[in-house]
Order: structure tokens, then sequence, then C-alpha cells
């Protein structure tokens, strides 16, 4: 099991600049952290890659899908684009040197149709999907699909929706992505939930309920680290935690306030808490 820190807590888009607070990070006992790759192309984390490989961070990354990219979409030139945009995210975590790409790799964020998921999209998305797996083993890659909750998308809103499409899409460099944030709000039992996904979970978010510090919040976290080990989950618990200090980003996701004065308070704080928690589980 590897502790990692996902950076969206202080920017939407890692650059030279950040690489101080990764060594910080690295400093305090995090394995690696998970760049988000909203922004920038493959070139720009091919230059980034030799600064963080010297702070020795391993490294994970997250991806969100747009309404030009979404690989649910009924319009086959969109789906194209979104395969192109899954190849370039799958370039840009192997030359970080990462070995997951993570996220609502599935859909679009925040694109509704006004009713659920039809067939027809859980084919176009596993299509999409499942030809990205096809690429992200030519490097070494795993996709992880994280299905959120249902005020931010509607295809995948549970572990069984995410299940169902890692089994249509039928690779096995596409596996699911379990986030605790989204899954205290849709699932009625953590640990059943967990005990679903063992088979098929790839990556997994330590996320409190209200997006602050673990622990502190509503999280069935007892119950959620039991399954984990029951799962013999042996990769990254990565914390996902959100602030303002990047404000496109924190309003896109509907965050107003800040839970801790200072980030390196909540990094130290999860770290620890999720360590304790793996410890006693």
């Amino acid at each position: 099991m590897r502790i990692g820190m996902n950076l969206l807590l202080w920017t939407a888009f890692v650059t030279e600049e950040h690489l101080p607070l990764v060594s910080s990070l690295r400093e305090l006992g995090f394995d690696g952290v998970e760049l988000p790759l909203g922004g920038g192309d493959t070139a720009h984390y091919e230059r980034l890659a030799p600064g963080l490989r010297a702070t020795g961070a391993a490294v994970t990354t997250c991806l969100g899908l747009e309404p030009e990219n979404d690989p649910a979409s009924p319009d086959p030139a969109v789906r194209a684009a979104a395969l192109e945009r899954l190849r370039g995210a799958i370039d840009s975590t192997a030359a970080l040197g990462g070995d997951v790409l993570c996220g609502p790799l599935h859909s679009a964020f925040k694109v509704f149709s006004g009713r659920g998921p039809t067939e027809d999209q859980f084919r176009w998305s596993a299509e999409v999907l499942h030809a990205a797996g096809e690429h992200a083993a030519t490097q070494g890659v795993t996709l992880a699909l994280e299905p959120l909750n249902r005020f931010e998308c509607y295809l995948a809103n549970t572990v069984a929706q995410g299940l169902r499409l890692v089994e249509l899409a039928d690779h096995p460099s596409v596996t699911l992505h379990y986030d605790t944030h989204h899954m205290h709000i849709e699932e009625r039992c953590a640990a059943d939930a967990i005990g679903r996904a063992a088979t098929a979970l790839g990556h997994v978010h330590i996320s409190e309920n209200d997006r602050g510090v673990p622990g502190r919040g509503q999280v069935a976290w007892g119950s959620t680290f039991e399954a984990l080990r029951a799962a013999d989950y042996d990769g990254w618990l990565t914390i996902e935690a959100f602030g303002t200090a990047d404000p496109e980003f924190a309003a896109a996701i509907h965050i107003w306030r800040d839970f801790v004065d200072d980030p390196m308070t909540l990094a130290r704080e999860g770290l620890g808490f999720i360590q304790g928690q793996w410890g006693q589980a």
C-alpha cells in the first residue's frame, strides 16, 4: 500500500514552481503525489518529469473530461475526441513515470441529459475505454474509472455502475476507482460496496464528506479500511481534499471555503490518519 496526496488542494496545473511542495510532501512521509492533467500537453510533463524524479515521489495522475471529449456522447466525432484526449493523458502519465490515470474517465464532468443513462451510452463509453485501455497497456499505465455522485455525473454514480463499465470495456488495463466522498453519498454501506469492487479495484481516494481533513467528518472510516484490508487491496490510498487556492477549479466543484488555514496541516493530519486507520484495520 502506498499513500499519495492529490495536488488539487494547491493547483489544477502543476509546474516546476510546485516541485518544492512535492519535496515537502515527501518529507512528511507521502510515497507520492497525484497530478491533475487538466492543463498542459505531454511535452510539458516530459519537461516536468526530471524535477519530479529528483524529489523521489512516485506519481499518479487524474483527469476530468469536457463536453467536447465525452466518451458517452452520441456523436462519433466527440467520442473520437475523447479517445484522443485519453491517449494524450496516458502519454503524459507515462512521461511522468506514473502507473495510474484515475478519475471519471467514463463521461464528461457535469454534463446531464435530464434522464438516466441509456444502454447506448454505456456501450459507447465502454468502446472508448477499451481502446484507451489498449493504449494504456503499451505505456504501463492502469486506467481507474471513478463513479461520481449524482450531482456531478449520471453515467456512473455507484460501484455497480462503475463495475458494469469495467466489464463492458473488457480490458485488463481498465479498473475501478473508489472515492470515499462520492460513495459516502451514493452507497448505503461502504464495506459492501468495497467488497463488490474488490476484484476490479485499481485506485482509492481518501476524501472526507466535506472535502476537508480525512477523519474529521462523517465517512464510515473504520468499515472502509477494514473492507479494503479484507479485499487485500495493495494499491494507492490518495488523499483528495480541496480548498480555494485555485479559484477557477474551486468554483467548478463548488468549494467556497477553506477547511484549514494551512494545506500542509491537512496533508500532515490526513497522512497520520491513514497510517493509523490502516494499522488498526
